[in-house]
């Protein structure tokens, strides 16, 4: 009994290859044989990687091993499940993908391949989404008798709207990369092998951001553009103000006066 819990950790981080480049670093969903499949032991392991972030980390990049990002949940962790217990399983879901949108530096989702189902859901959880051209999105869940149990139904109409989500629910619709990139499944759309090498780029980037910009990114501003217009005023009021007293802040804006950061320019 006493080596069952050690065995269980382990069990887990065989599901995922993380690794640390500088400050940031990469989650690799590692069942590639099934797609990368969404089973509770994967699910678990995302909670455990992102419970205990080490404080050199500024930001994270989550991506598929193999040829794609995720097909989703795992269905047969579904067959013997009462309604209890598949209450109880979503809600899992949701606590561990509240740790990615939640989390205390920027998640960044490199995506190739099926992005479906659950693997979507997991996707809309993290903050910033670059695809490359193998990308598909897609809800079958209509088509397998379910309904979406990991958020999707919360975060994908705040990014593609409740009737493109509800087209592809009813109808099986699978929507390109291009597509994707175009209607708000990703904010970047790259050459083929480019998602992951991109979304490395955007995450040295923002690691190198003041930590309590992020952190208002990250935690204020979902809230504030959820919030009725005067709540929400006061709150960037009270944000910029605790932002900008900070002295990371003050280093910044000091450095800019004096010529010592490049002007913002187009790209």
């Amino acid at each position: 009994m006493g080596n069952a819990a050690p065995a269980a950790t382990a069990e887990r981080s065989a599901l995922l290859q993380i690794e640390t480049v500088g400050a940031v670093m990469t989650v690799g969903l590692n069942r590639p044989a099934k797609r990368n499949a969404l089973n509770d032991g994967i699910i678990l392991a995302i909670q455990d990687c992102f419970s205990d972030l080490p404080e050199s980390v500024g930001a994270v990049v989550i991506h598929g091993i193999g040829d794609h990002f995720s097909s989703g949940l795992d269905l047969s962790e579904l067959t013997e499940q009462d309604a209890s217990e598949g209450l109880r399983h979503s809600q899992m879901w949701h606590r561990v993908f509240d740790r990615i949108q939640y989390s205390r530096v920027p998640v960044i989702a490199a995506l190739k391949g099926a992005v479906i189902g659950g693997g979507l859901e997991l996707a809309c959880a993290a903050h910033i989404r670059v695809a490359e051209p193998s990308a598909y999105f897609a809800l079958p869940e209509g088509q397998r008798g379910i309904f979406v149990g990991g958020g999707g139904s919360v975060r994908l109409p705040r990014l593609i709207g409740v009737a493109r989500m509800t087209d592809m629910m009813l109808t099986g619709r699978v929507y390109s990369a291009t597509e994707g990139s175009a209607y708000g499944f990703t904010q970047y759309l790259t050459e083929a092998g480019g998602a992951l090498p991109k979304a490395m780029e955007l995450a040295e980037r923002v690691a190198a951001n003041a930590p309590l910009t992020n952190f208002a990114v990250l935690q204020a501003l979902p809230m504030i553009a959820e919030a009725n217009p005067q709540t929400g005023l006061l709150m960037e009021s009270l944000m910029a103000t605790v932002a900008q007293s900070d002295k990371e802040a003050k280093r910044r804006i000091r450095d800019f006066l004096d010529r010592k950061t490049a002007k913002v320019k187009p790209a």
